[in-house]
């Protein structure tokens, strides 16, 4: 119970964070699941399955509030989807204890970034076509070999590339939930193929799962409330901060 109420925590945070900038979720719950000793494959099929509920009760949200940006969202999806199905892939393909290092310090990296990005002024202007597929398929990959990264990858590129925050947000959110939905696929099929040797330590992810879950769903429709209420620059820098704490501690405990 006291596993279930900590990610139950913890994926309420990473939604609420998630569904106001576009980013963290998959980041945030990677991070923490990898320093309970879950290996990158599984904490990344345990993510993925959680935000298959989160993703479509954000998306949903942005829909209704109309921040979608069609045009954008269908240039984007295909390139994401083909870059998670190909990082999920890649994952079951090789020894957890090798990943491990490659995955952490991915992380650290992008919690710096974040960091780094919270005290910059985003510009607002027509975000360019051709860098669109590139971010979305960078995305897509990172998304599924590190377990997050859709939203720190797409969302920062598309804002820094000129978009406006509330579509880029939206479309980002709705966008997701497709790339979630073939990362979780492609882990389903290395599964049943036998392509996936650690898979019989997933059922040790169900209870963080369901924590995650109930969570994520709950905090989607709050995310506004965070909107008003807490800068986006301490937002990021909150996340950035715990990301690159954990990160450094599983990187040097590796090493050790």
């Amino acid at each position: 119970m006291t596993e279930f109420l900590l990610f139950l925590v913890i994926g309420f945070f990473a939604q609420a964070v998630d569904g106001a900038l576009g980013m963290a979720y998959g980041v945030i719950s990677s991070t923490v699941l990898i320093a309970t000793g879950v290996s990158p494959a599984q904490a990344s099929a345990a993510i993925h399955s959680a935000e298959l509920f989160t993703t479509a009760a954000s998306g949903s949200s942005h829909l209704y509030n109309k921040n979608i940006d069609w045009k954008l969202f269908w240039r984007l999806t295909p390139f994401g989807v083909l870059g998670g199905c190909l990082g999920a892939y890649v994952l079951t393909s090789i020894d957890a204890s090798a990943a491990k290092p490659f995955v952490t310090t991915y992380l650290l990296l992008i919690g710096i970034y974040l960091l780094i990005r919270s005290f910059k002024k985003i510009p607002s202007k027509p975000v360019p076509a051709t860098v669109v597929a590139p971010l979305g398929f960078t995305g897509g990959f990172l998304d599924a070999a590190g377990g997050g990264g859709w939203g720190p990858v797409v969302t920062t590129g598309l804002l820094g590339a000129g978009g406006t925050p509330r579509y880029v947000i939206g479309t980002v959110n709705a966008a997701e939930f497709l790339v979630t939905l073939s990362v979780s696929l492609t882990f389903l099929v290395a599964l049943f193929t036998g392509h996936w040797d650690e898979a019989d330590g997933l059922g040790a992810t169900l209870v963080p799962v369901a924590g995650l879950i109930v969570g994520g769903v709950f905090a989607a429709p709050l995310a506004a409330f965070f909107v008003r209420h807490i800068r986006e620059d301490w937002l990021l820098r909150m996340v950035g901060s715990l990301i690159c704490c954990i990160a450094t501690y599983q990187t040097i405990r590796y090493f050790i």
